[in-house]
């Protein structure tokens, strides 16, 4: 997992509320269980005009111009910007690996649901919660966003806003370390236990 200490970027402004997970990578695109090659669908029913399923060229599908991913004035940006119950619906783990496929690192919402936001942690992708009215005053501001998260600051050219994240959510983000990488800090404990339980019980 990537770690995460500072980012700067614009931020695609998605002015919709309660986006579900299937929304966000449509139920066709799960049967993958890898991590990596979610990006190009993203949003994928309201990216492109057409129906996609898994395998089709996506560079020869008609965009949908109106849809705010395919402005380039967005192009590169690694900060998504939206509204309340962002990531609500199934718990497909799936929807963080898109988003991160793409390159988003950090989402900004007045709210998220739960599962989505433990899996985005747990994913290299930092979920801030911030209020109704400073989301609001975020939506009219188009230049380059500052997120530090070791001081939990969001910052633009205008403001500095504060936000809260766990501790030892925060510890593993700044580490890069997700749920195996996490294990793998006790990697020669592991190796000793296995080492002396084999040697006592040889039949196992």
């Amino acid at each position: 997992m990537k770690k995460f200490t500072s980012l700067n970027s614009i931020a695609v402004p998605l002015d919709r509320a309660n986006i579900d997970t299937d929304a966000i990578i449509p139920k066709q695109f799960l049967k993958s269980i890898k991590r990596s090659g979610f990006g190009p669908n993203l949003f994928d029913e309201w990216r492109y005009l057409d129906h996609g399923e898994p395998g089709m060229d996506n560079s020869k599908r008609p965009i949908n111009p109106d849809f705010v991913l395919n402005d380039p004035r967005y192009s590169g940006a690694q900060i998504l910007l939206t509204r309340r119950n962002f990531g609500c619906g199934s718990s497909r783990e799936h929807a963080p690996w898109a988003l991160e496929d793409y390159g988003f690192r950090a989402i900004i919402a007045p709210s998220f649901a739960d599962i989505f936001y433990n899996n985005c942690f747990k994913n290299g992708i930092l979920p801030i919660t911030l209020s109704s009215e400073i989301v609001d005053s975020l939506f009219s501001y188009a230049g380059q966003i500052s997120i530090d998260l070791n001081n939990q600051t969001v910052k633009t050219d205008i403001n500095t806003y504060t936000f809260e994240v766990d501790p030892e959510r925060k510890r593993r983000l700044i580490n890069g370390l997700d749920d195996i990488g996490l294990t793998l800090q006790n990697e020669s404990q592991i190796r000793s236990f296995e080492t002396e339980h084999f040697a006592k019980f040889p039949w196992l």
